[in-house]
């Protein structure tokens, strides 16, 4: 089941995709929250502009350097144990909405990578309790800044701006995501192009240890590492980040205080 979150011009609503990606059926209420029901309303998805499928309440939680060829690109080697950064929800933006990026940086990075919507609230969940919590999974962009990531020692800022978060298009919720194909592209060039089977820890495994530091709530994100092939993000350019039987997310990037 693919659940969307759009907009017509007025508030926002949630529906269910067709397996095509081009019909929506309206449903009533958030699905995190309350039973899906149809309202009878239909409309297609060149009609609505589509959101971030989820807006964390509480937290999206980055897993960094997931795939040794990642890791070994960046400088080093994986760590032993998931590493774990916070990225707030000001930062999640939706398909197509611009990434603006900061006057603060000269280099903005694209990262693509699966992410994990969290369906439950949870606490110390053990490996085998994991996939029990999941609501769904979508597409993201974890964009970095990477020389004030570099520079400050500590990644909080440089994950954090307004707008590094994209997410969508839409939340697959049925889905076996043990090795999908997962491609970035800068503007028509193929930049990413790796597997989820690459993975140094599963996502069972990123789910229970991260909830036995913080506890996890419905809505909450988890960002699942990217593949090797990270670089750089001129203004004006646009970056894709498709997973297979998921779907693409497409945002441009726009300078602030020039293009924005």
């Amino acid at each position: 089941m693919r659940i969307a979150r759009y907009t017509t011009g007025e508030d926002p609503t949630y529906g269910l995709v067709d397996g095509a990606g081009e019909k929506i059926a309206q449903i009533s209420g958030d699905p995190l929250y309350s039973k899906i029901e149809l309202t009878g309303v239909t409309t297609t998805v060149d009609e609505v502009r589509l959101l971030a499928p989820v807006i964390p309440r509480s937290k999206v939680i980055g897993i960094g350097k997931n795939y040794a060829e990642h890791a070994r690109e960046m400088g080093g080697e994986a760590p032993k144990e998931p590493l774990m950064f916070l990225i707030p929800n000001t930062a999640v933006v939706g398909p197509g909405d611009p990434v603006v990026m900061p006057r603060q940086s000269e280099r903005v990075d694209y990262e693509g990578e699966l992410a994990v919507v969290i369906g439950r609230m949870c606490r110390d969940v053990s490996v085998e309790e994991a996939r029990s919590v999941i609501f769904g999974y979508t597409c993201a962009n974890d964009v970095t800044a990477r020389d004030l990531q570099k520079s400050d020692g500590q990644w909080s800022r440089a994950k954090g701006f307004d707008t590094f978060c994209p997410l969508g298009p839409w939340i697959e919720t049925d889905l076996d995501v043990s090795d999908l194909r997962l491609r970035t592209r800068r503007g028509d060039e193929v930049v990413q192009d790796g597997t989820t089977a690459d993975m140094i820890h599963d996502i069972p495994t990123l789910i229970s240890y991260a909830s036995q530091a913080f506890t996890l709530l419905p809505g909450d994100v988890i960002l699942t590492g990217t593949p090797e092939g990270v670089g750089p993000v001129e203004s004006g350019q646009s970056v894709e980040v498709e997973i297979e039987d998921i779907g693409v997310l497409r945002n441009p990037f726009v300078r602030h205080g020039a293009d924005a």
